[in-house]
């Protein structure tokens, strides 16, 4: 790593390609097979791990993890960035991952937790099904002591939200 935070992978001494060009090059291919990279890492401890996590709006299942490994295997095998053995590790944000707010209009119809700066009857956290998506509002549809209810939220005041599991 140089002074500016840049890796750099080396072959027989000879500079080959910043851990940058490699996270471009990734990007490129996740976005041509319909994935986005949320993060790369290149770890070294006794083995050498690159390790890349993706997102996409639909969920992410193994068979997508298997897809996108073999695809990213191919693509680092044809420009042999790494001198010697490392670990491709991809994963995904899991089942819960975090949904950008100004983003929600994609999670439509899903089972979704929100962190209100306001609390909303006296609650900060909110979890349920979104049902309607504006400029200015969203809707929740959810549950208070097994009754049905829907709150409309002011978008200003959600802070954080995540997709949730529904039990």
């Amino acid at each position: 790593m140089d002074a500016c935070g840049h890796s750099y992978f080396f072959k027989g001494g000879l500079l080959v390609e910043t851990l940058e060009n490699v996270e471009n090059l990734i990007r490129e291919k996740l976005k041509e097979i319909g994935y986005s990279l949320y993060s790369l890492k290149l770890v070294k401890n006794k083995t050498t791990n690159l390790e890349i996590i993706i997102d996409r709006d639909a969920p992410i299942n193994l068979d997508d993890i298997t897809i996108v490994s073999d695809e990213l295997s191919k693509l680092l095998d044809e420009h042999d960035f790494i001198n010697g053995s490392y670990v491709l590790d991809i994963s995904s944000l899991g089942a819960e991952k975090p949904i950008e707010v100004n983003n929600l209009e994609k999670y439509l119809n899903q089972y979704v937790n929100i962190h209100l700066t306001h609390p909303y009857k006296g609650e900060s956290y909110l979890e349920g099904t979104l049902t309607e998506v504006n400029k200015e509002t969203i809707k929740l549809f959810y549950f208070v002591k097994g009754k049905k209810t829907t709150a409309e939220i002011t978008r200003e005041y959600i802070d954080r939200a995540r997709l949730a599991i529904k039990f």
